[in-house]
């Protein structure tokens, strides 16, 4: 019996595997490179061991964006969830979490490719923008003021600096402009 018959499945250990190697792929070589076959290989599975589980490209990305935008929910109420104050709540939130997004490599990464593919992929440019305007409706009474606005646009212009790497901010000088943005929140 070989080796395969023998190895306990674990399908969602699979699935995650199959994901993390595609935003690796994606933020390293560009979603170009995200290929059934470059995943199968790079993660060790047969092809039609991750059609399996991903049917197809964009079911792969699909994976992947719902995995990053769980963690995300779930870090965002988090931070949410601590802060008392209710005025800017979420976008003081969403601010932390995507400044914080660096320090953790893996997460970063797969979010990098994530973010290279919705470049690429109206489907799930589509998607990202039904999350966002879900928040804004949400968080319509608490964060819609055109300061939370400019908090959540400067968030995603620090998390696109993050991604492409383009832009070196001093530590001191970023805890100084997420501080400064924060504040923003509360006025």
């Amino acid at each position: 019996m070989s080796e395969s018959h023998r190895r306990k499945k674990q399908p969602e250990r699979v699935r995650r595997q199959l994901v993390d190697v595609a935003a690796r792929i994606a933020s390293e070589q560009g979603v170009g490179a995200v290929t059934l076959d470059a995943v199968a290989q790079a993660a060790g599975v047969s092809k039609g061991g991750l059609l399996h589980h991903f049917p197809g490209k964009l079911p792969l990305l699909d994976g992947l964006f719902e995995h990053l935008v769980e963690e995300f929910d779930r870090a965002l109420a988090e931070e949410m969830r601590q802060d008392p104050v209710a005025q800017g709540r979420f976008s003081r939130a969403y601010l932390r979490v995507v400044a914080d997004l660096r320090d953790n490599p893996v997460e970063s990464r797969q979010w990098a490719g994530l973010t290279m593919a919705m470049l690429n992929e109206p489907h799930l440019r589509e998607r990202w923008r039904a999350w966002v305007e879900q928040r804004n409706t949400d968080y319509v009474g608490t964060d819609s003021s055109v300061s939370a606005l400019i908090v959540r646009l400067a968030a995603d212009g620090l998390w696109l600096a993050d991604v492409t790497d383009c832009q070196t901010i001093d530590p001191e000088a970023r805890k100084a402009l997420v501080e400064r943005l924060v504040a923003m929140t509360l006025a």
